[in-house]
């Protein structure tokens, strides 16, 4: 995967921009918010982003901010919405309004966006709710249960449970529970190998 693109923006229009990399153009699709917070003209910037294989095509997405791009992933996880409708939708409201109308099981703000139907709305709602909701909550505890330099431990043991093909959810759950129980002097490896326990 392509984590980040980081070089000169060299054009750049609502729908995409392309960053010049050493020489090489890349193409990347971009949201509106991603438009509005790049700056007019020549200016060095990194961009986070998602490589969508096809079999027609291989199409880059970019966030200025990780949150809009973790967003992104969230609603890509949603059966019946695809990386062009995960676009829209961020690009019809700010990460923030989107995240509230699903926490709080808004249906009516959802259907809103172009695109997105009434049972593709509650989907994402039902998908996503508990999600979100999970992340808000540590998001605003974090200091207490999670500190700041155990957060990189956990997120290395996510990724590494998510490639060994463990649900996200389940192991979520599994690294939460070991880092009440053990506290937070643990080890990405002793981490690893409890969750799989």
């Amino acid at each position: 995967m392509i984590a980040y693109i980081d070089g000169k923006l060299t054009y750049k229009d609502p729908a995409y921009v392309i960053i010049d990399v050493n020489g090489v153009g890349y193409e990347i699709k971009i949201s509106l918010q991603t438009y509005g917070a790049l700056q007019d003209g020549t200016e060095r910037c990194k961009l986070f982003t998602y490589l969508n294989i096809r079999e027609d095509a291989h199409i880059l997405y970019g966030f200025k901010d990780p949150e809009e791009k973790i967003l992104f992933l969230d609603l890509l996880s949603v059966s019946g919405i695809g990386p062009n409708t995960a676009l829209v939708m961020l690009s019809s409201m700010s990460s923030a309004e989107i995240r509230h109308a699903l926490i709080n099981e808004d249906v009516k703000t959802i259907q809103s966006i172009k695109g997105i139907g009434a049972k593709t709305a509650q989907r994402a709602i039902i998908e996503l709710k508990d999600k979100l909701r999970k992340e808000q909550m540590l998001g605003t505890a974090s200091p207490s249960i999670f500190p700041t330099q155990n957060n990189k431990v956990r997120n290395e043991a996510l990724a590494a449970l998510v490639t060994l093909g463990i649900p996200k959810n389940v192991a979520e759950k599994s690294i939460d529970v070991i880092l009440k129980k053990e506290g937070t002097d643990i080890t990405v490896e002793q981490l690893i190998k409890m969750a799989l326990r």
